[in-house]
């Protein structure tokens, strides 16, 4: 089937480049010229306008806007002032799925259908597939189930479940049709949530690892710092990317994660590129709205999403009126980094 892409990046090409080598049709736009150039030499209709754009597309059209979420509501509505009833715009970005609902309401006035897509794969995603979590009307998703198919990564990508011969069970070819308007990115913000809690969980068991030669180190004895009251008992000097290689392999944790952990830890083992400053793009910081307004509790997700906060120095100001409050009651010196 033929489709578009609205906003050729890392994700967006990748969709592309996966749909076109299984026989799908593609025009490809971005306010960029080069990349609109770059995937055009690989087969792309190439669109340097909206209005090129949707002139290249047949009816019904059907748009994947594939860009940030600051900018999704902007492109959305102007991809929309080309289009017209029976036209399908697709969101496949990471958005707030009550945007999603408000959004379908204004495009259906027009007559124009809207999708949202949550898609997990990363720049992976172009060979290994993409897990597809759908929101939409049943009619439309069915339209799309061709490209959908091809984009997501198969039932072969996994062992069955209930390993079987019985028919596919939903999500199995590694898509799913989650429900109405906003399903899509509400499952896929929990997704992110979760992978907020384990990342966190994964990278606090490697730092106790990391630390557990304190026993080896002199420490300062004063007021402000805790003795180590057994340092015979933290006396190992662990090889931290071998431990990772080793979880990879049959361990109850194994997961593409620890995969990707054991990577950039073999490719720089102290992981001197880092500074530690971890961003949140929205969906950790939603799901715990979510959880809120439902009752639901989902501590390891909201500390997880508190500690990137702490990660960028958000906690700075905080953290000083706790020593402010430390001198003040008790005569505290508040400790240098230096003097640790």
């Amino acid at each position: 089937m033929q489709f578009g892409m609205v906003g050729i990046g890392r994700m967006g090409a990748g969709l592309v480049r996966r749909a076109m080598q299984d026989g799908h049709d593609a025009v490809a736009y971005d306010i960029y010229p080069e990349p609109v150039d770059a995937i055009a030499k690989e087969g792309a209709v190439g669109a340097y306008t909206l209005e090129e754009f949707a002139a290249a597309l047949s009816t019904p059209r059907v748009a994947w806007v594939m860009v940030p979420a600051a900018f999704v509501d902007v492109t959305v509505d102007k991809v929309a002032e080309h289009f017209e009833a029976g036209d399908i715009i697709i969101d496949g970005g990471n958005s707030n799925w009550q945007d999603d609902i408000d959004k379908a309401a204004v495009l259906a006035e027009k007559g124009i259908h809207y999708v949202d897509i949550g898609t997990s794969g990363g720049v992976y995603g172009e060979k290994r597939g993409f897990s597809l979590m759908v929101g939409g009307e049943d009619e439309v998703i069915a339209r799309l189930t061709p490209l959908l198919d091809t984009l997501a990564p198969g039932v072969g990508h996994a062992k069955r479940t209930l390993d079987d011969d019985g028919p596919l069970r939903p999500g199995e070819n590694g898509w799913l049709h989650c429900g109405p308007n906003g399903a899509g990115h509400f499952v896929k913000m929990v997704h992110n949530g979760i992978e907020y809690g384990m990342m966190a969980a994964m990278a606090e068991g490697l730092g106790v690892l990391e630390a557990a030669d304190a026993g080896t180190e002199e420490r300062q004895a004063d007021a402000e710092t805790t003795p180590l009251r057994d340092p015979q008992y933290y006396q190992y000097n662990f090889d931290i990317p071998a431990i990772a290689e080793v979880w990879r392999r049959g361990s109850v944790i194994s997961s593409w994660l620890v995969d990707l952990t054991a990577h950039a830890l073999a490719v720089d083992p102290n992981l001197d590129e880092f500074q530690g400053r971890v961003s949140d793009s929205g969906g950790g910081r939603w799901t715990a709205q979510a959880a809120i307004e439902l009752g639901v509790p989902a501590a390891a997700i909201s500390s997880a999403l508190l500690d990137r906060f702490s990660s960028r120095g958000n906690a700075d100001f905080t953290n000083k009126i706790v020593s402010a409050q430390r001198k003040e009651f008790g005569g505290h010196h508040e400790k240098k980094a230096d003097e640790d």
